[in-house]
């Protein structure tokens, strides 16, 4: 009750905040307020909701001692300890950490990992399922860089995935697809009808603001060229593509290349961006002292033993080997169709359902000798 008290008492500073001009003026402070107030809205929603039902049940169970209204004062009160007891139940849940990075927009990537031509093709199929799954949940899949084949595949993909208002955070939305993505199927080449398993690695990079990584321009080696592919005239005869090289020729190089637009300007400010969440993605790694990158992390060799989650197109089914018992399988076409929040849900449900074992150990470790 504590921390829900801290927590209610700053969502009326952030609301009265959000009703300063200052604050209107600053627009990376707006942000801010903005975010926050949307995080803290469900939680202090239902703690009103907890208050009023309190009160009601505090007041039926006055009237237990009035003749007149003791049956009707009985026959409500069930209902409302009932009702109390689910919403401290959520309450609890709503206070369980929650990741930083949850509201921030993101930097998707899809390299195509074991099987070669085959895993080319699935990296498109898993692009067309994201770009349907963040639309449905209000969020926009914008691609900045393709290394196509002429077979419809792509060894590459990097896209950025943007909220608008009321949509939920797209690193929140995308989190749990970092990781190997395997796929069993007949492939369309395969003229003798054998499976093939083939391999996409998918890394999720939370988009830091300029000011959170300190970027050194003269570090930075930036290239200009024209863009390749798809994308009309004006994008394809003009010298628009940028090219940012951080610390070319050392092992610390990063390449990064944006062509999605026709404007070099825009396309250079992309192409940093992406590159400041590279660095920021280091800079985390380093400071949890792991021995290779979070980026590593993430997305594995590609090797089919690292696999997160299989596409089985014969029997159907999408499996996702995080998971347990009926919550692991999935049907493939509505998945791949970009119905990917039924699995999402079970995978923060199960998150949520360690963090309350968790919290449960601690408390028992921490109450004293002898308490019930």
């Amino acid at each position: 009750m504590s921390r829900l008290t801290e927590l209610a008492a700053e969502f009326g500073m952030v609301e009265r905040a959000l009703g300063d001009p200052a604050a209107l003026a600053d627009t990376r402070e707006y942000a801010r307020l903005t975010r926050r107030h949307r995080e803290l809205l469900p939680l202090v929603t239902l703690l009103r909701e907890r208050d009023s039902v309190q009160a009601d049940l505090d007041g039926a169970r006055e009237l237990l001692t009035d003749p007149d209204m003791r049956e009707l004062a009985a026959s409500e009160i069930p209902a409302l300890e009932t009702r109390l007891t689910e919403i401290e139940a959520e309450l609890v849940v709503l206070l369980l950490p929650t990741d930083p990075d949850d509201d921030r927009d993101v930097i998707l990537e899809l390299r195509a990992g074991a099987g070669g031509a085959e895993a080319g093709l699935f990296v498109m199929d898993l692009l067309r399922m994201y770009t349907r799954y963040v639309e449905g949940v209000g969020l926009c899949l914008n691609v900045l860089d393709a290394n196509e084949s002429d077979l419809g595949g792509a060894s590459r993909v990097v896209a950025e995935v943007t909220g608008g208002p009321g949509s939920h955070g797209a690193f929140r939305a995308l989190r749990w697809e970092r990781g190997v993505h395997r796929v069993q199927r007949v492939p369309a080449t395969e003229s003798q009808g054998r499976i093939h398993t083939s391999t996409v690695t998918v890394a999720v990079l939370p988009e830091v603001e300029q000011d959170e990584v300190q970027l050194d321009l003269s570090e930075v080696r930036i290239d200009v060229f024209r863009s390749q592919g798809a994308g009309g005239q004006g994008v394809n005869t003009t010298d628009s593509a940028v090219r940012a090289v951080y610390r070319p020729g050392t092992p610390d190089e990063i390449m990064v290349v944006c062509q999605d637009g026709r404007s070099q300007i825009k396309n250079r400010e992309k192409a940093l961006l992406v590159l400041a969440s590279r660095l920021a993605e280091r800079e985390r790694a380093a400071r949890e002292e792991r021995e290779r990158s979070q980026r590593a992390a993430q997305v594995g060799s590609g090797d089919r033993s690292e696999k997160i989650r299989t596409y089985n197109y014969p029997q159907n089914r999408v499996t996702d080997h995080r998971l347990e018992g009926d919550d692991k399988n999935y049907p493939l076409d509505s998945v791949i169709a970009g119905n990917v929040a039924p699995v999402v849900a079970a995978l923060a449900r199960a998150q949520r359902e360690l963090q309350l074992l968790d919290m449960a150990a601690r408390d028992a470790q921490e109450a004293p000798h002898g308490a019930a």
